[in-house]
């Protein structure tokens, strides 16, 4: 086989690295997906057949999926609003949940017509910042920062844009919040000449399915219980299950047992219901993989 036929095979995928990486390796982990260090520290091993993985920063991850050198890769959506490039989204993993926020020293805003000057806006996000200073119609000069940009203020900016998750860094710094600007968070992204080759594509959407189930189980647990038979119905009413509930006679026909998958979310309002509606022997489980 020749080596172009190989590389033409072979999934590409691309891994964050930083704050990112643990949390997409156990997403990947919880499919049955193994991500192992090898001695090559940017390439470690993955268990899917026929793939192999590199770990880049996030704005590389964007980039090379644009370029199609990379197939499949999780990246945060805030870079690929910021790069403007041109790549398939395929999933909202809703893990790394950070807004991008414009930041300055307190009272800073309340007190614009005293500056007397442009403003000076540090960050490494700059079409993002340019879009927000042309939104919010400020007199103010653009300044590159390449990371730690919370320390610019007030010596070095007047104003700095940057992402947070907690606004902890921000405070620590005497800096508020004064505008969100973009809100981001780890999304599963495919290269579009990926996704346009049929056995790339149809492996690429495995992919998917997989990442998926694993997210929609961590919302749900299985909630198992017996009701007698006059209060069956009320009992099945209380479950919103994810199509209809199972139902399956007891040993005996002393009854029936009822299952569904329910939010998490709910198990505080659902379960004192079911007790109160007679439903008996209630057992709550954890789900691994949800596929309709």
């Amino acid at each position: 086989m020749s080596q172009e036929s190989t590389d033409n095979d072979t999934l590409r995928l691309a891994l964050p690295k930083g704050r990112m990486q643990d949390a997409v390796i156990l997403l990947l982990a919880d499919a049955g997906i193994r991500v192992t260090p090898t001695a090559r520290g940017y390439r470690p091993a993955v268990s899917l057949p026929n793939c192999e993985a590199k770990i880049l920063k996030h704005q590389n991850i964007v980039e090379m999926l644009e370029l199609g050198s990379r197939d499949v890769g999780f990246a945060g959506a805030d870079w690929v609003e910021e790069l403007g490039v041109e790549v398939v989204e395929l999933l909202d993993t809703e893990l790394d949940p950070v807004s991008v926020v414009a930041a300055a020293p307190t009272g800073l805003f309340d007190r614009l017509d005293e500056i007397g000057r442009p403003l000076v806006v540090a960050s490494e996000y700059e079409t993002l910042t340019k879009a927000w200073i042309a939104r919010r119609n400020l007199d103010a000069e653009f300044v590159r920062s390449f990371g730690a940009t919370e320390v610019f203020p007030p010596e070095d900016a007047d104003v700095i844009v940057d992402n947070t998750a907690t606004g902890s860094t921000l405070r620590a710094n005497d800096l508020e919040i004064v505008d969100t600007v973009f809100t981001s968070s780890t999304r599963l992204y495919a290269s579009p000449q990926a996704m346009q080759n049929d056995a790339k594509r149809e492996r690429i959407e495995d992919l998917h399915l997989l990442l998926r189930s694993v997210l929609d189980a961590r919302k749900r647990v299985m909630i198992e219980v017996n009701a007698p038979e006059d209060r069956l119905k009320e009992v099945v009413a209380l479950l919103p299950c994810m199509r209809e509930a199972t139902v399956a006679p007891l040993f005996g026909n002393s009854g029936y047992a009822v299952k569904a998958a329910v939010l998490r979310e709910k198990l505080h309002e659902i379960i004192p219901a079911i007790k109160a509606a007679g439903g008996t022997d209630v057992a709550v489980t954890a789900i691994s993989q949800i596929i309709p």
